[in-house]
């Protein structure tokens, strides 16, 4: 098995916060993958503005996965929560591994968590990632229940450029409503920075959609030489 080869993987951003968290995963669990990234942050505006996916965002979606699959990606990975109907159109098109941001950390979190946690701090991703949930849920027979909190001010301080105020609501929110279960997830993948506060508070595990996602790929792309 050859382990050793570059793969290419296409990054789609539709926030400038996931840039970074994504980019320390990569580093750590994976630094040998040739990174592109490519990000429209006018989606998360328009969406927040339209409060539905459109038919024209979902255009825009797909197009972006066509330029990756275009500039010579080997995957795609989008790392905003709340297109995952417009990836699925990407997922079908293509014939390269496409990952949702939670894709792999649902999986995980129902692999280990039977009473499962989510922190949220982008409303319009809500109900689609609460439904990603419930279907991976089904796909393995299982009724696990998923308790989502919405910590929307956490995004403002993060756009003002306080990531300490940030990472200490999500704390002061996990420690409010999951201190007893088994799993926490953290959605947005600009989320992640708060894992070691949120750690400090949870004696269950805590996954972050980075993380899960870059071992996903890394196992999808090498291990199973897709």
């Amino acid at each position: 098995m050859n382990t050793s080869k570059t793969r290419r993987i296409a990054l789609i951003h539709a926030l400038p916060f996931s840039i970074s968290p994504i980019k320390h995963a990569f580093e750590e669990y994976w630094p040998e993958a040739e990174l592109v990234n490519l990000l429209d942050d006018s989606l998360s505006v328009d969406l927040k503005k339209a409060k539905t996916l459109t038919e024209e965002i979902i255009g825009r979606i797909v197009t972006l996965g066509d330029y990756a699959h275009g500039v010579g990606a080997d995957g795609i990975l989008y790392t905003c929560s709340a297109f995952g109907k417009a990836i699925d159109i990407v997922k079908r098109n293509l014939d390269i591994p496409v990952l949702k941001p939670n894709e792999a950390m649902f999986e995980e979190a129902l692999q280990k968590g039977e009473k499962i946690g989510m922190l949220t701090t982008f409303g319009p991703s809500v109900a689609s990632m609460e439904a990603e949930f419930i279907g991976h849920a089904a796909e393995r027979n299982s009724n696990t229940p998923l308790t989502t909190i919405l910590v929307a001010e956490a995004m403002t301080m993060l756009s003002d450029g306080d990531t300490s105020g940030h990472n200490k609501a999500l704390q002061l929110a996990a420690e409010r409503h999951f201190t007893d279960f088994d799993l926490i997830m953290l959605a947005q993948f600009s989320t992640a920075q708060a894992f070691t506060s949120v750690s400090e508070v949870m004696k269950g595990t805590v996954l972050t959609s980075p993380q899960s996602a870059v071992l996903k790929l890394k196992n999808d792309l090498l291990l199973n030489r897709v």
